[in-house]
């Protein structure tokens, strides 16, 4: 008769790291089964950005090329927002299916599974600004800085996202059905990117409106983001957009933690 082995009751940092790699590769591969998944990472960006320049662009820039340049980098920042409601809908989804009950009988780190999910949507927001690129590419935007405005922009937009997503775990381990999470998202996140001067310039809005869009982190990053891919200040707005960063992940990363624990 074998005896039975020991599993430990502790997993190593780099074991953890690479279980958290494992399942974050289960995620994207579920892809190939399911193509649907990435519709809000493709479909929709592609959408907001056609309709946004072909039909608004003339009206507020006097021509689609000139709003093109304007708006693109806030069409996506905007979309990594969004896109940010995918880890907490993800994962609220895992937990309601019994995902987390076989995942919590094996010798993994409690963790790794929290940390695949946040990589694995990281991944798919890279996909959704390339993509964002391109086609703005085809429609006529181009890079006024370089290669290195570029990485810095991706780096950037993913910081945030990533930061940001922990709103959306936190969202996730405390409504009791995924719809839920997008209802609170589309709540907090229409108004956060459409009071901003993602889409227009601050000027052409009230007065009293203009102090809350000139601190909104959306407007924010989509300063920083236009400096590096078009051109125009880049440490101001970059410096504010870390922070942003910094504080929401101080504040919410703990928290959602804590309700992952609770609830796993």
């Amino acid at each position: 008769m074998t005896a039975a082995v020991a599993l430990p009751q502790r997993v190593r940092p780099a074991e953890g790291l690479r279980q958290s790699v494992s399942l974050s590769w289960r995620t994207l591969v579920q892809i190939k089964h399911n193509p649907m998944e990435l519709i809000d990472f493709s479909i929709q960006p592609i959408m907001f950005l056609l309709l946004f320049t072909y039909v608004f662009g003339g009206a507020i820039a006097g021509s689609t090329g000139d709003y093109l340049t304007f708006a693109l980098p806030g069409i996506i920042v905007q979309n990594a927002l969004f896109g940010t409601l995918n880890t907490g809908v993800g994962l609220n989804n895992d937990l309601t299916k019994g995902v987390f009950d076989r995942l919590r009988a094996l010798p993994i780190a409690r963790w790794a599974p929290l940390a695949g999910r946040i990589a694995a949507d990281a991944v798919k927001q890279a996909w959704a600004m390339a993509l964002l690129l391109g086609l703005g590419a085809i429609m006529g935007f181009r890079v006024g800085t370089g290669v290195a405005g570029v990485l810095g922009a991706f780096g950037l937009l993913l910081t945030l996202a990533i930061a940001f997503s922990w709103i959306s775990v936190l969202v996730g381990m405390l409504v009791s059905e995924p719809d839920r999470v997008m209802i609170f998202g589309f709540a907090v996140m229409f108004p956060l990117t459409f009071v901003s001067n993602a889409f227009v310039p601050t000027d052409t809005m009230p007065g009293w409106l203009q102090g809350w869009v000139d601190v909104n982190p959306v407007t924010i990053l989509a300063d920083a983001v236009r400096g590096l891919l078009v051109g125009g200040p880049v440490t101001g707005p970059v410096t504010g957009a870390l922070l942003w960063a910094a504080g929401v992940m101080a504040v919410f990363a703990p928290l959602a933690v804590r309700a992952f624990r609770k609830r796993v």
